[in-house]
């Protein structure tokens, strides 16, 4: 067994979402949950099937975006593992219709930050353990920053 991690290419102004299902509709059904989340969004998924051809498979309505998908979804190569990567939108736009999605079964991250992929490969092939999503914590927020980061939500319409 050999555990490694993977690092996932994330254009500028982009956000993944990493995840695992089960299922080959899941293609259809993730592109289905991304323009009815929100329509005007670009993206590009993949899907690394897990039995038969074990192909990647892919969707999407933005071609730079799906081959950067394939690409992760490929580097990753671990069965039943998907990666989304979004424009124009946020992952918190659609991640709860992904969730909704019948077959999801986890979601790993959401996320701009730099992530590395936690993968282990034995004899049968790959898993994805996690995911390392951005930078381990520098220290306490203040009430100075609190309110910084209660303004800012107010600001970008997220809280009233």
């Amino acid at each position: 067994m050999e555990l490694t991690s993977v690092r996932i290419e994330i254009p500028d102004g982009a956000n993944i979402i990493i995840g695992q299902s089960h299922f080959i509709k899941t293609v259809e059904d993730l592109y289905e949950a991304m323009v009815n989340s929100t329509p005007s969004m670009k993206f590009g998924l993949a899907f690394c099937e897990a039995s038969g051809p074990c192909l990647v498979r892919a969707d999407g309505n933005d071609p730079e975006l799906r081959a950067v998908a394939i690409k992760n979804a490929s580097n990753i190569g671990a069965g039943h593992c998907f990666v989304i990567v979004m424009r124009e939108a946020f992952p918190i736009n659609a991640l709860q219709a992904v969730k909704n999605c019948y077959e999801v079964c986890n979601i790993f991250c959401a996320t701009a930050n730099p992530v590395e992929v936690i993968i282990v490969e034995t004899k049968q092939g790959r898993a994805l353990l996690g995911v390392v999503d951005g930078a381990k914590p520098k220290g306490i927020e203040s009430e100075e920053q609190a309110a910084h980061r209660k303004d800012f939500l107010r600001k970008i319409g997220y809280k009233r």
